[in-house]
This record gives structure tokens, C-alpha cells and sequence, in this order.
């Protein structure tokens, strides 16, 4: 499997996981109701949700992570 197919992979794990967590979250301890719940999941998610990415250098094809709760950007594979 390709680093561009396993970053994709990687990202839409951690964003759904996030998703399903905060819909639920926001489902049980907010007041919004009906498009507001699915769409306020999807906006904290998009925000918190970490971004890989595929990229070649000299030494080959890496895998890279940026998140906002690490600083800077880590080299994963």
C-alpha cells in the first residue's frame, strides 16, 4: 500500500473517530438539535482531526503528521 493511500486512510480514521465522539458528546450535553448536532461535530472534528501527508524526498516517500497539539511537524514513516 502506498504512503499517499495509508495518509488518506490514516486521516479518515482519526477524523470519524472524532466525529462519532463529538456528535455524541454534543448530542448529549448541548441543547442544538436536528442539522446543527451532525454539522457542529463536523466543524470541531475538521479542527482537532490531525493532517498527514505523503511526501518524497531524496530518501524516499515519507509519511508526515501535523496536529494542533504537537508543535511543528513529525515524520511518522
Amino acid at each position: 500500500m502506498s504512503l499517499t493511500v495509508r495518509a488518506l486512510l490514516y486521516q479518515l480514521a482519526c477524523f470519524a473517530l472524532l466525529f462519532i465522539t463529538s456528535r455524541l458528546l454534543i448530542d448529549m450535553y448541548t441543547g442544538l438539535e436536528g442539522f446543527w448536532i451532525p454539522f457542529t461535530a463536523f466543524v470541531v472534528s475538521t479542527l482537532l482531526a490531525p493532517k498527514f501527508k505523503a511526501v518524497r524526498t531524496k530518501d524516499g516517500e515519507k509519511l508526515y503528521m501535523s496536529w494542533i497539539f504537537i508543535k511543528g511537524v513529525r515524520e511518522i514513516m
